[in-house]
Parts: structure tokens; sequence; C-alpha cells
């Protein structure tokens, strides 16, 4: 099947259930950078590296990471393999690396930075989700394996 073959099937249940999927996987992006990110803190204070909440390169990063934990771990428990959670969470580092280099060149600001790349970071969730549909349109009811 072509990626975005199956869009036009999102009706009905099927849309709702792809839309919920999105929103669920959206908070517990922020569920889980809620709660990590203050281990975030204490480990730059531990470790004396106050660069690693000062510098936005890595506080983009690192709350990327928070919210790829969060959202991954959604998604297992939501049964998905490990190809569509690898997938959806790459859409939540690369928005951030593409804008590193028009950060370092000037052209945009830390905050313009945090903005466009969450905004951008949404926009990549979806992508990711209409390459798929089926995938996130139905219902998992396969066993969680180490494996796949």
């Amino acid at each position: 099947m072509q990626p975005f073959s199956g869009v036009a099937t999102l009706r009905g249940p099927a849309l709702r259930h792809f839309v919920r999927h999105y929103l669920e996987m959206v908070i517990a992006m922020v569920v889980g950078m809620m709660m990590l990110a203050p281990l975030w803190t204490l480990l730059s204070r531990w470790l004396e590296w106050p660069e690693l909440r000062d510098r936005t390169e890595l506080l983009t990063l690192t709350m990327a990471t928070d919210m790829t934990l969060g959202m991954a771990a959604w998604m297992r428990y939501r049964r998905h393999s490990w190809r569509p959670i690898a997938e959806m969470s790459a859409a939540m580092f690369v928005p951030f690396i593409i804008l590193f280099v028009p950060l370092w060149a000037g052209l945009i600001s830390e905050d313009a930075l945090m903005l466009a790349g969450h905004a951008l970071m949404l926009v990549a969730m979806l992508v990711v989700m209409l390459a798929r549909p089926q995938e996130y349109a139905g219902h998992h009811h396969t066993t969680v394996s180490s494996s796949g």
C-alpha cells in the first residue's frame, strides 16, 4: 500500500479513533515533559552543568526526549510495534534539529526556535500518522513483545 493511500478511509469511527489517538499522544507528551523535566534540572545541578538547562539546543533536545519517552510509553501501552514508535519519535526531534541551522545563522531567535519547533513537531506527528492511517485509526489487540 502506498503511503497516504488510506487517508480517504478516515471517516466515522475510524476518524474519531485517529483524532483520539493523536490527542492521547499529545497528552502523553505533555505528561512526559512534566514528569521528566525536573529530573533534568536536578541532573544539571548535580553535575554542575547549567548549560544543560541554559543552552537552547540542549533544552530543546531534553524536552523532545521527555516528550518522546512519554509518547513512546503510551504507544507501547496501546500495542504499537517498534517501527511506528521510532517513526513518531523521529517526528519529535527532526523539527528542532532542522531549526538549529537558522538559529545558528542568526535568522531566528531562541524563542522562535521553541515556538516553531513545537508547532512543526505537531505537524510532523500528523504527517507520520497520515502516512499510515490504519496504524492510528484502528485498535491494537496484539500482544506487546520485545521483538515487535
